[in-house]
């Protein structure tokens, strides 16, 4: 209504105006004109000329002032041309700044080609030489960091390129695209490791027939137990002995997490039996002829008047426990293949030696990847097809190739660190620095989270691991929902809610995983760096968490 009447009342003033003019007019047309009357007619016309010209400036004027605000910088019309020049100076200097940062820049990336140049010669040299697979670790390791450091070169040359007109025609002859450089072109992960499996020093398991290790495992959880286990299978081909795997009545339920007859599957012969068929064999004749304890102390072959009892009520016998020699769990004594033949050779059907997790034999030997028996397959002690198949439509389900798999552990970690000398046990935020380091090298966008620890701490350190200001999520296993089917396989075979069964599933996503950040001091950890190795997916960026670093704060010991 406003507009409407300021028009109105604008025509209404114009129709005023021509009135005005048309009556002037007709005054004009008389014959007779006065000195007075061609004054005043002359002072109209300037008036209507002068009352028009403001008229059409009110109108103009903000119009230009409009135009004005928005195409000129007002600030350069009141700068002096002194200072117009001393900042192109300026501009000139940052100009030869970056292009001398450049230059510098490009002669350090082909001092890093010719050092990479070196390592693929002492890898071929290496290849001929067979040396052993630790310095070819460690080669690989100097490549891994060659690789990144040739990476964040290039990324500072690009920044400083944006700035120049000459960036992109600069960048496309970058010596990047090299194809000498071989493996350039694959930063966007860390790369495997190649162990090498078939150049590994192995031994034959050839057992004698009705000839019986008896194994027995009693110190710490699962993991140590599958440890203990393995090198059982280590003693057993050395004594040329079928090994017999503990009942679950006296041990865990080895059937449901490990796949026992791929063992045999792999040596092509029978090696292990279980407790049952040994029983069955044995017509429930179940006597260990011979009990020959490898450790003496705390107590002979590491076993307590309960791991007795157990046996005992399975129907088992044995005569009296003796000790090979003096050697304490504590302090394990490094022992040789000479050793153990001499101290636990014997021509009766079943033995038993007791716990063996801490033996220290043929150290380097029996941690090899792929370990130290010959066999067809890539690893003898690996998870059951159901726990395989499941970890995999897990991974297929909410973490796809290339993820990062964190063993957190945390539960009663704290004790056990600070005992140790340096401790192993990290404040979550120092954790979260370190993690993130990892991810931004491996370039992963999720991380699987295994871990013991409460809410409280997972919480915060979600929070904490921020990558280039994106959050990088933390999955776990969820509980069942039947609207998922990953963990089908498990629920179908009355496996679901099995906490052993659970964990080797928890190791063998982790075993699956593109990277690995592990617990250092954990047997948890260690079995999933054996399986890594084994299967041929250990990566180069894989490591202990905060791997090198102290702890930012220890507390008093009690």
């Amino acid at each position: 209504m406003m507009i409407e009447r300021e028009s109105s009342d604008e025509e209404e003033d114009h129709e005023n105006l021509i009135a005005q003019s048309e009556r002037r007019n007709r005054h004009s047309e008389s014959p007779q004109r006065t000195t007075f009357q061609i004054d005043e007619t002359a002072n109209t016309r300037r008036f209507n000329f002068s009352f028009k010209k403001r008229y059409f400036l009110a109108i103009i004027l903000p119009v230009l002032i409009l135009i004005l605000y928005f195409t000129t910088d007002i600030k350069n019309l009141f700068k002096t041309s002194v200072t117009n020049v001393n900042y192109d100076a300026s501009i000139n200097r940052m100009r030869e700044s970056e292009l001398r940062a450049l230059y510098l820049l490009r002669q350090q990336q082909l001092g890093l080609f010719k050092i990479w140049n070196h390592t693929l010669l002492d890898n071929s040299l290496n290849a001929i030489s067979n040396k052993p697979i630790a310095n070819n670790s460690n080669l690989e390791k100097l490549k891994s960091d060659l690789l990144s450091q040739i990476s964040l070169n290039n990324q500072i040359q690009q920044a400083l390129l944006s700035s120049h007109q000459l960036g992109n025609s600069l960048s496309a002859s970058d010596n990047a695209t090299d194809p000498n450089l071989q493996g350039y072109g694959d930063l966007h992960r860390c790369r495997k490791v190649d162990y090498r499996l078939s150049d590994r020093r192995t031994i034959e398991w050839k057992p004698m027939p009705d000839k019986y290790l008896f194994a027995i495992c009693v110190s710490g959880q699962m993991s140590n137990h599958l440890i203990c286990l393995e090198k059982h299978m280590f003693f057993a081909a050395l004594l040329n002995r079928i090994l017999i795997i503990p009942s679950s009545k006296v041990d865990y339920e080895f059937h449901r997490v490990l796949d026992i007859d791929h063992i045999d599957k792999c040596l092509g012969r029978k090696v292990v039996v279980t407790f049952e068929e040994f029983a069955k064999g044995r017509k429930g004749h179940m006597h260990i002829d011979k009990f020959i304890c490898y450790f003496s102390q705390p107590q002979p072959c590491f076993m307590d008047e309960e791991c007795v009892k157990k046996l005992k009520s399975l129907g088992v016998s044995m005569n009296k426990l003796e000790a090979a020699w003096n050697e304490d769990v504590k302090n394990p004594k490094p022992r040789t293949i000479q050793d153990i033949m001499t101290k636990f050779s014997s021509d009766d059907d079943v033995i038993a030696i007791g716990d063996v997790f801490f033996a220290d034999v043929e150290k380097e030997w029996v941690m090899q990847p792929g370990g130290p028996i010959s066999h067809k397959c890539k690893t003898l002690v690996e998870p059951t097809r159901l726990i395989l198949l499941t970890a995999q439509r897990f991974i297929q389900t909410f973490l796809g190739e290339y993820f990062i798999a964190l063993h957190f552990r945390r539960h009663g970690f704290l004790k056990f660190c600070n005992a140790k000398k340096p401790s192993c046990f990290y404040p979550v935020p120092q954790a979260a620095d370190c993690i993130n380091r990892v991810v931004e090298r491996a370039n992963s966008a999720v991380i699987y989270l295994s871990t013991d620890a409460a809410e409280s701490e997972t919480g915060l350190l979600q929070s904490l691991v921020v990558v280039n200001g994106k959050t990088v999520p933390l999955v776990g296993r969820p509980a069942r929902n039947s609207a998922e089917k990953w963990d089908a396989l498990l629920y179908r075979h009355g496996l679901e809610g099995d906490r052993q069964v659970e964990a080797m599933l928890d190791k063998t996503i982790c075993a699956l995983s593109d990277v690995f950040i592990g617990s250092m001091g954990s047997t948890f950890t260690e079995d999933i760096l054996r399986l890594r190795k084994d299967w041929g997916s250990a990566s180069l960026c894989d490591e202990y968490l905060c791997q090198g670093e102290l702890p930012n704060f220890i507390a008093d010991d009690e």
